[in-house]
């Protein structure tokens, strides 16, 4: 990362309140990072968090080169993904969901009355979160 600071490399612990909500965002979803160069000094690793609000969806993006681990913390999920967002499956805590690059996906929780929480993990420190239009409604 040119121009940023060096963080020494160490074990670090980052809290709730620490986490860091200026990383790309989707519409429909609020991500924040918890382990990024800019707050741990990572190298190869981010992680961090998504919410989707009661039977919010997220927009349709996609994350570049970078491959992406979903793992849900809590809530229903319904995760679409394909050229027309054509495929469909419907996840719950513990499920875990692998993301390769360039796979134009999205999250919709199915619980009008609660937030759907998300543990993300990507293979890259570049915020690559590409939003792009719903290919169902052209």
């Amino acid at each position: 990362m040119a121009g940023a600071a060096t963080i020494p490399r160490m074990v670090r612990v980052i809290r709730p309140g620490e986490r860091d909500s200026g990383t790309a965002q989707t519409p429909g979803m609020k991500r924040e990072a918890g382990v990024s160069a800019s707050l741990t000094g990572s190298e190869g690793l981010w992680m961090g968090t998504a919410v989707n609000a009661p039977g919010a969806s997220s927009g349709a993006h996609h994350h570049g080169e970078n491959e992406s681990g979903i793992y849900i913390l809590r809530g229903r999920v319904r995760f679409r993904w394909g050229p027309n967002l054509e495929n469909v499956v419907d996840t719950e805590p513990g499920d875990f969901i692998f993301v390769p690059p360039y796979e134009v996906h999205l999250e919709e929780n199915l619980d009008p009355g609660s937030e759907a929480e998300l543990l993300l993990a990507r293979n890259s420190q570049e915020q690559i979160v590409v939003n792009v239009p719903d290919p169902r409604e052209s």
